[in-house]
């Protein structure tokens, strides 16, 4: 046998696979990366889900301006608030009428909340309508 091939036989052979250590390095490399996705896809979702809510809230709002627009009834000043659910969404409308410089007009304001939490307003929309007298 030649030395060339006794050395071939008699060499260590080589290990093939990874340690321990570059495992563990993968694995958190591959913790983060799935960290990051996980969270950007949360707030793609929260942001989905706040544009339905405005879409709702301001769809609300115009049905009640349209509402008193086609109801030709007396517009009496004050502020009111009452349900105005739409769409699977828990929804309170508070309207306020008010007086105009011209007497045969009230401006009304509608601003639309979420049920459970009336701090912060979903959409607001403003329209002068007559007094219908």
């Amino acid at each position: 046998m030649s030395s060339a091939v006794r050395a071939w036989l008699c060499a260590k052979p080589r290990r093939r696979g990874f340690t321990l250590l570059e495992v563990l390095v993968a694995l958190a490399i591959i913790g983060v990366a799935l960290a990051a996705a996980l969270r950007g896809a949360l707030a793609l979702t929260q942001g989905a889900e706040e544009a339905q809510l405005r879409l709702l809230a301001t769809a609300s709002a115009e049905n009640r301006l349209n509402e008193l627009r086609l109801a030709r009834q007396q517009l009496e000043l004050g502020d009111s608030e009452f349900d105005c659910s739409q769409g699977g969404a828990q929804l309170r409308c508070r309207q306020a009428v008010k007086t105009t410089f011209n007497p045969f007009f009230r401006r009304v304001e509608v601003r639309v909340f979420r049920a459970d939490d009336e701090a912060r307003s979903y959409a607001e929309l403003i329209g002068v309508l007559p007094t219908n007298q």
